[in-house]
């Protein structure tokens, strides 16, 4: 049995990986580095193209019950980015050039998977086929999604934020500490007071951005650009990225100091496993790189900071799922042919790994002819893939795991207002629903 999976982002290789531990073959298209994306650096599999961030580990939250649910199922990328992971607290940070180099010698070496290095221009007839193309699809194969499905696809704009060096910050400024000092003081925060953050600010809304593409642009709000926040007003920044609630400075802490020390601070989150490299928490931006780097030197510890990577900002695609998928990731219209990952309007990086999972999961159930898994929306997986295949939406849009999403069980008023109780009951039954599928489908 042959499939094809077009794309060898998070999506594309965990489907590719699962199918061929399962002794399917696999066709593995990836038009990188022959034909760019504009925000791929190279050509490795598997790729973290924003954040190296994938949120938080814990099961009380709605992204760690995610990374739960992928790991239950069988998620190599999942299992690969604990391997690789870097300090950040509570979240799941991974050193992103390690992380892609090792799926990218898994897929390589993979007596099971074929590796081609070119741009696909049309959708294959005849083969099973997995789109997994993320949000930076070509224009070529947009054109003949749209042909497929009848449907135009929907733009929204995605921005990056800058990496900079950690021998080049300021630690006679800058410090370590996580918000209310829980867990490790993983983070590096760079505090400013009411005259320096004025700075920064008029600094920021008079800086001049990269053009923009002729159509227009649609923000996904779990990413906006920082210059694009601040147009909101002043405090904006203040109650978003650079909110100082719960930051302390044990160096210069006085005991008055109980929720805030600081007027704004900015965060910088460890990028690589050797913690050389750190990158701005929320700083998504498109200015110009000169800007850019005007821009930081206005932020007390990093005066100085060497930028290795600058931000940049890319236009996203999906499809308009609700119409065009059932909850299996299948399309409504050719059984032959499955979507997974960002397209289908999941947005992050454990949500892309999770769906492309699930479209692997399903392929494989439709090659042997067996029944596709429809999950109840009782289990964070479940949820996404009810919320993108909903046909009532009046304007769909990309969502991340959340808990606003997931199917609600009667529960006593007192668990209802207590949050804790609440997630930790939530995140039970679906993760015993998850192993109930796992142990009575496909293991």
């Amino acid at each position: 049995m042959n499939v094809i999976v077009i794309g060898g982002g998070l999506a594309g290789s965990e489907a590719a990986l699962y199918l061929a531990q399962k002794d399917i073959n696999v066709t593995l298209y990836e038009m990188r580095p022959q034909k760019t994306t504009g925000a791929h650096i190279g050509g490795d599999f598997a790729e973290f193209v924003c954040s190296n961030s994938l949120g938080s580990t814990g099961t009380s939250s709605a992204s760690g019950l995610l990374k739960e649910e992928a790991l239950l199922l069988g998620s190599t990328l999942m299992k690969e980015a604990f391997d690789n992971r870097v300090p950040s607290g509570n979240s799941l940070s991974v050193d992103r050039t390690g992380f892609s180099k090792k799926i990218t010698e898994l897929i390589s070496n993979h007596p099971k998977i074929n590796v081609v290095r070119e741009e696909i221009k049309e959708i294959p007839k005849d083969t099973p086929t997995i789109i997994a193309t993320g949000p930076l699809t070509s224009d070529s194969l947009c054109q003949e999604i749209k042909k497929l499905t009848g449907e135009e696809n929907f733009h929204f704009f995605d921005a990056i934020a800058p990496i900079v060096k950690k021998e080049s910050i300021n630690f006679e400024k800058a410090f370590y500490a996580t918000r209310w000092d829980k867990g490790e003081a993983d983070f590096i925060n760079c505090p400013l007071n009411k005259e320096e953050y004025d700075i920064f600010y008029d600094t920021l809304v008079n800086a001049e951005k990269i053009p923009l593409k002729s159509f227009e642009a649609k923000y996904f709000e779990g990413c906006m650009p920082v210059e694009v926040l601040a147009s909101r007003g002043k405090d904006t920044l203040r109650y978003g990225p650079m909110k100082p609630v719960g930051l302390f400075d044990n160096r210069t802490r006085q005991p008055e100091h109980k929720n805030y020390q600081f007027y704004a601070v900015v965060q910088l989150r460890q990028d690589d496993k050797e913690a050389d490299l750190y990158n701005l928490v929320g700083f998504q931006t498109n200015l110009k790189w000169g800007e850019q780097k005007r821009l930081l030197q206005t932020i007390p510890g990093l005066e100085n900071a060497q930028i290795v990577r600058y931000g940049v900002m890319h236009a996203n695609t999906f499809i308009n799922s609700p119409k065009i998928l059932n909850k299996t990731l299948q399309t409504k219209s050719n059984p032959n042919l499955f979507f997974a990952g960002q397209i289908t309007g999941v947005e992050g990086y454990s949500e892309s790994i999770t769906t492309g999972l699930f479209a692997a999961i399903n392929m494989l159930k439709y090659l042997k002819g067996e029944k596709l898994i429809e999950l109840k929306p009782i289990c964070m997986l479940g949820a996404l893939l009810d919320y993108i295949t909903y046909t009532q939406h009046k304007a769909f849009q990309p969502i991340n795991s959340n808990w606003g999403i997931i199917e609600k069980p009667q529960m006593d008023r007192k668990t209802k207002k207590n949050k804790e109780e609440k997630s930790a009951l939530l995140s039970n039954i679906a993760l015993e629903y998850i192993k109930e599928i796992r142990d009575g489908y496909f293991c």
